[in-house]
């Protein structure tokens, strides 16, 4: 362990509250990337599969191999992570594992004979990979959350709004996805897109704001903490930068502009959502707060 480390170890231990540091910090960004990537992957995969976008499903596809990277990279020794599956029954993080798996062996397949326009005997193959990839879809965004929640130790996470924002979040990164595939391509209408994007955001942000009140006016002082930590102490600059600069104020000047939506308006405002996503996810997990070690008055900030 280096210095540094041991010094911010010594002083996190000193501290009432002590953030955890593993998710989110140094190489743990790559694990937020991970589930990043791979939410907006599932998103983009069920919003395409929808409405018939085949450059979006490929899109996805793309993306969920990028978010194994990131998670494999995280991990420091990838191998190790086939030994997950042994605890699929008590871990979502082996579930989540063998989601992406069969999300990417499902997608990989359905691509591969999309593309290759084969048909007639392959059928049972094509609905075979058709139904691995909805599987796997239905997993990987609706396991993350579920992930943070299990972590007993950090209130912040335990709320029973967060597997329901992490979907949310996951929907609004397909329709972010479909925003730019569609402002090069054309295959969708842009007013439509925005309104369903307007939409999504909605419930992102009534989520969002449940959430932070529940913690905020709760009785946990670990969760008290962690939303101070967001709106006013150390993660002020990624949320009011990132997630409300870049993810709400920007795009709401793009929609009000005179002239109607172009491509590079919904291009900008599908970039700048995924970027508001991803600041959203870091900061959230930045801000997880272990309980205290000592016990602390219930009226403390």
């Amino acid at each position: 362990m280096s210095s540094q480390r041991y010094d911010q170890l010594i002083a996190d231990l000193r501290s009432d509250y002590r953030p955890q540091r593993e998710w989110g910090e140094g190489k743990g960004v790559l694990m937020v990337a991970g589930h990043f990537l791979v939410g907006v992957a599932g998103g983009t995969w069920l919003m395409s599969s929808i409405y018939d976008v085949p450059v979006g499903l490929t899109v996805a596809f793309a993306l969920g191999c990028l978010g194994a990277i990131a998670h494999l990279l995280f991990l420091g020794k990838p191998m190790r992570a086939f030994k997950m599956v042994r605890h699929l029954r008590t871990s979502w993080i082996s579930r989540g594992f063998v989601g992406l798996s069969m999300f990417l062996v499902g997608s990989g397949m359905w691509l591969a004979i999309y593309f290759l326009g084969l048909g007639g005997p392959w059928l049972p193959l094509t609905l075979f990979a058709k139904a691995l990839a909805a599987i796997g879809t239905v997993i990987i965004i609706g396991y993350m959350g579920f992930c943070y929640t299990a972590s007993k130790g950090i209130p912040f996470w335990q709320s029973p709004l967060h597997p329901a924002l992490y979907i949310a979040y996951a929907l609004r990164g397909g329709i972010a996805a479909l925003l730019v595939i569609s402002a090069v391509t054309g295959v969708l209408p842009g007013d439509w897109l925005l309104q369903l994007w307007i939409g999504i955001t909605t419930v992102v942000c009534l989520f969002f704001v449940l959430e932070l009140h529940g913690a905020a006016t709760g009785g946990n002082v670990a969760a008290r903490r962690s939303v101070h930590d967001m709106l006013a102490g150390r993660l002020a600059h990624l949320f009011y930068g990132g997630t409300l600069t870049i993810g709400l104020l920007v795009p709401l000047l793009l929609l009000v502009l005179p002239s109607a939506p172009s491509a590079t308006t919904m291009a900008l405002i599908g970039l700048t959502s995924a970027a508001s996503d991803f600041f959203m996810k870091l900061s959230t997990v930045r801000a997880g707060v272990y309980l205290p070690l000592r016990r602390i008055p219930q009226t403390a900030t």
